[in-house]
């Protein structure tokens, strides 16, 4: 069930990189509006991800008891959620993209290659939201690949179209960043298409029918309940990473720019892991609604195992290569100083950040979502953002005091996680 999820998950993160090395064609400007942008965007993304898992339990335990009636009763009704929370997120969005861009200190140029980028990307998350709740409640039933495909032509079509409305090659208008959005948009809307086409056509364990369809709001507030947690956790996230922004703001575009390679090279092992943490999460939910305990904590460990093995492998590329890495999406001197020191300071923690996220989407995915929360809120605002505060205006380290309180934070975050998972409160059996 992981091998599927992990290969989307890297299909993501070329994504995304594909999108730095273009916007590094633009220049370091185009590179760090980019990075204030998603950030934005992954704050809005990540708290409607936090619904996800919610139907995400739900479903597993259900296929996991053989209530498959139940399962394709949740899923319409996280749609019926999910795209509310979309029209909202569009029409807000729009109205406030430059305002929220310019509150963050950002130059003209900066909030210019942003803004039209952040616009687009605003309808590409809808739709690319609307693609995962679908391609999660095929996971949680056991079908891993359908979701691959849709993730496949989704990924592969963004990336063929990008650079065309980028630069406008051919007969495409040249729209800069903001092209990159426009592409992901169509890319999104494929992938969406191909979920919901296998779901409405049965070829997994669940069927959509709207045949009676009604909004059931007890079940959505069930739905709501398991997961606002989780969309407390991921949105806390992206907000304590604008407050990191700010932190680094007052050190220049470059320093923000190094910032946003760094955080995006992160994800070439952290979306793997939460690939993994997911799966496990699958089995191990389908297996309390089964009442294997067992088996659900040994889904976990293994999920452990095999994240812990891809971070040290790719912890170990960026300790050795940092230089080359950097350089590889911008030639500029002063950004391939500052880029390459971020990237092995975060390097450092990539083995404690692959644990917490393993452990953060598994329990999530089984039904714990309230734990992760509490542990993600303490070591988040009581350790990791008044260290970076601190180590970046009262020491030495200036900028690069912020790298170096992540990776602590991770590092606090990951033993508390363990702690927990030891314990076994999380192993609770039955439907939800």
């Amino acid at each position: 069930m992981s091998w599927p999820q992990i290969a989307e998950s890297f299909l993501s993160v070329v994504d995304q990189l594909a999108d730095l090395i273009w916007a590094g064609r633009i220049g370091f400007q185009a590179i760090a509006g980019l990075g204030v942008a998603q950030t934005y965007l992954m704050m809005v993304m990540t708290a409607r991800m936090g619904l996800d898992a919610g139907m995400r339990s739900m479903i597993s335990r259900a296929v996991g008891a053989r209530e498959i009636a139940y399962a394709n009763h949740v899923m319409l009704q996280a749609l019926t959620l999910s795209t509310v929370y979309s029209l909202v997120l569009v029409a807000v969005g729009l109205v406030l993209t430059e305002p929220l861009l310019r509150v963050m200190g950002l130059g003209d140029e900066v909030v210019r290659q942003a803004a039209g980028y952040m616009r687009f990307q605003l309808f590409a998350m809808s739709m690319m939201g609307l693609q995962r709740l679908s391609a999660g409640a095929l996971q949680a039933s056991g079908d891993a690949m359908t979701p691959l495909r849709a993730a496949s032509v989704s990924r592969v079509s963004h990336l063929l179209l990008s650079p065309f409305l980028i630069f406008g090659w051919w007969l495409f208008p040249s729209l800069d960043l903001a092209g990159a959005g426009a592409a992901n948009l169509i890319a999104q809307t494929l992938g969406l298409s191909m979920n919901m086409s296998a779901l409405l056509r049965g070829t997994s364990r669940l069927k959509l029918s709207f045949k009676g369809y009604y909004v059931d709001y007890p079940m959505i507030w069930r739905i709501l309940k398991v997961g606002i947690p989780a969309s407390v956790t991921g949105a806390q996230r992206a907000v304590s990473q604008l407050i990191v922004v700010f932190i680094v703001a007052p050190f220049g575009g470059g320093a923000l720019a190094a910032f946003a390679l760094s955080r995006r090279a992160e994800n070439t092992v952290s979306h793997a892991s939460r690939g993994m943490g997911r799966a496990a999460g699958a089995l191990a939910g389908q297996n309390l609604g089964a009442g294997y305990t067992d088996r659900a904590r040994q889904s976990v460990l293994w999920a452990l195992i095999y994240a812990g093995g891809a971070s040290v492998a790719v912890s170990a590329l960026f300790l050795a290569f940092p230089s080359p890495v950097a350089a590889f999406f911008n030639s500029d001197a002063e950004f391939v100083a500052r880029a390459s020191l971020w990237l092995q300071v975060l390097a450092v923690g990539y083995l404690s950040m692959n644990a917490v996220q393993v452990f953060t989407q598994a329990f999530n995915t089984s039904g714990d979502t309230f734990a992760p929360m509490v542990i993600m809120l303490s070591t988040m605002w009581l350790v990791e953002l008044p260290l970076a505060f601190a180590l970046s205006q009262y020491t030495a380290l200036a900028e690069f005091g912020v790298p170096w309180a992540i990776v602590i934070g991770m590092t606090v975050r990951a033993l508390a996680f363990g702690v927990y998972f030891v314990r076994g409160r999380w192993l609770r059996t039955g439907m939800m």
